[in-house]
C-alpha cells in the first residue's frame, strides 16, 4: 500500500527511510498519472516490509516537486539511503519498475 507524503513529511519518510522508496509523482487531473497509480499501490502491497511506496501529489506539495525538478508527471524516482539512484518519467508496464526496484533491493 502507498503512503501519501507531502512537503512537510517528505524527508521524514523518504530521506531517512531505512529500506529504498518508491516515490510517484502525480496529480488527479494526469490521465497517465492514473494508470500508473494501481501499478504502484500493487508493488507496495508486494513489496511491503523491503520497500516503501509513496505517493506525492505536484499540485499540492510544489515544494518537493520543484526540489527534485519534477517536470513532467508521473515521474517515479528510486531512493536508496536517501539519494536518488533511479528515474522512470511517463506510463510503463508494471515490470519496467519491478525491475528497477528489483536492482536497489
Amino acid at each position: 500500500m502507498a503512503i501519501n507524503v507531502t512537503d512537510a513529511t517528505f524527508d521524514e519518510v523518504v530521506s531517512k527511510s531505512e529500506v529504498p522508496v518508491i516515490v510517484d509523482f502525480w496529480a488527479v487531473w494526469c490521465g497517465p498519472c492514473r494508470m500508473v497509480g494501481p501499478i504502484v499501490e500493487e508493488i507496495g502491497a508486494e513489496y511491503e516490509g523491503k520497500a516503501k511506496v509513496v505517493k506525492l501529489d505536484v499540485d499540492n506539495n510544489p515544494q518537493t516537486a520543484t526540489q527534485f525538478g519534477i517536470r513532467n508527471i508521473p515521474t517515479i524516482l528510486f531512493f536508496k539511503n536517501g539519494q536518488v539512484v533511479d528515474k522512470q518519467v511517463g506510463a510503463v508496464p508494471k515490470q519496467v519498475l519491478v525491475n528497477k526496484l528489483e536492482a536497489i533491493l
